[in-house]
């Protein structure tokens, strides 16, 4: 039916004009549906994306481990119960209380690095090594290996990777230590450090080397009852006052001979030497200039320091982090064997010339004469 306007008749409009508005209007609807929808979804991304950072900044200030998400930081898990102390509100629900320490260590960060040792006790055996060892651990820039590695001298084949890995983890202020007193006299070791690190403080402990002597044979005497005496293994002719130099007992204390083979790799400079003597009448004092040599502060003093009337040496005072003062194992400090003073004379005879000239290469004197 037609349409008047104005006097004028209007034909309707055909049927494909009809179908073409109908279709235009029709996704002008679905258009408006579809952005509805995903307006909503991510409003609903963007809310649950807030919780989760809000519980991630949650544990950066009450938690243990930064930055890391734990069941509770879900939106369907229960609200913590309880706040952590003195944590800022960062949101409405109460930060957790922190976590406690546990016995799984593979949860807890381990600090430092494990490294190779920038400074080795070398030597010598029966010298005072072990009380070096144990007096310079209480210095907090020092961390050190308790047992004896033997790397260079026994165990050199199986490589740097597994000498490193007995080694404590440090860091980067800290000193690793080890301590074998066997190196001195071996051969191969001086080489072997050097290839390991040229730049290696080393430390050697000496004593009188007859007083070193008997001292090494009262302890083997005490592992084996049934060794020869003293005198027989001292001597290959004791009238004739011929000392049998291949007995290790008497090898070791010709020091002037092994330290040959370790200035042809190390200056002089870089190896200190302590005397085993003084360490027990003034270990504060040896331990002042081992710390100076070591390049850290002199924080172990007389204060550390108690003497053992017993044992007949110096003792670690008790501290703060231990029960009971600490004094080195029952094999040390074991009364010596009874030697015949004649042999005794023999063997200062033998030392003196040796003595003299390791006087005068490390340009201190020891006063064993």
């Amino acid at each position: 039916m037609a349409c008047r306007v104005l006097g004028w008749a209007v034909p309707p409009p055909p049927r494909l004009t009809r179908r073409f508005l109908f279709i235009f209007t029709l996704s002008l609807s679905c258009t408006y549906l579809c952005y509805s929808l995903l307006f909503c979804c991510d409003s609903l991304m963007q809310s649950r994306g807030l919780g989760e950072h809000r519980c991630l900044l949650i544990r950066n200030v009450g938690g243990k481990k930064l930055l890391q998400k734990s069941p509770y930081c879900s939106l369907e898990g229960p609200a913590p119960s309880a706040a952590s102390p003195g944590a800022p509100a960062l949101s409405s629900a109460p930060a957790p209380a922190p976590r406690l320490a546990t016995t799984n260590h593979s949860s807890t960060p381990k600090l430092g690095t494990k490294r190779l040792p920038q400074a080795i006790i070398v030597g010598v055996k029966k010298g005072g090594t072990r009380a070096v060892l144990e007096f310079i651990r209480v210095h907090p820039d020092v961390r050190a290996v308790g047992t004896e590695p033997h790397f260079f001298d026994r165990n050199y084949d199986r490589g740097l990777d597994w000498y490193r890995s007995l080694m404590p983890r440090t860091l980067e202020s800290q000193i690793t230590m080890e301590k074998t007193p066997s190196y001195f006299v071996t051969k191969e070791a001086p080489r072997r450090i050097f290839n390991m690190s040229r730049d290696t403080k080393l430390i050697v402990v000496v004593r009188n080397p007859v007083t070193r002597a008997i001292s090494d044979y009262t302890q083997t005497l005490s592992k084996k009852p049934d060794i020869p005496t003293f005198e027989g293994l001292s001597f290959r002719n004791r009238s004739l006052g011929l000392v049998d130099m291949s007995w290790n007992a008497i090898r070791i204390g010709m020091y002037v001979v092994h330290l040959e083979s370790w200035l042809q790799y190390f200056p002089l400079a870089q190896i200190h030497f302590v005397s085993g003597e003084r360490l027990i009448t003034d270990p504060a004092g040896e331990m002042g200039r081992v710390q100076d040599f070591l390049g850290i502060k002199r924080v172990i003093t007389d204060k550390h320091f108690y003497f053992n009337k017993t044992k007949g040496f110096p003792c670690l005072k008790k501290t703060e982090s231990s029960i009971l003062p600490r004094c080195l194992g029952k094999s040390k400090g074991r009364t010596h064997v009874q030697i015949d003073p004649e042999v005794i004379d023999q063997l200062r005879d033998f030392y003196r010339p040796y003595n003299i000239k390791f006087y005068e290469t490390v340009g201190q004197d020891f006063r064993w004469e």
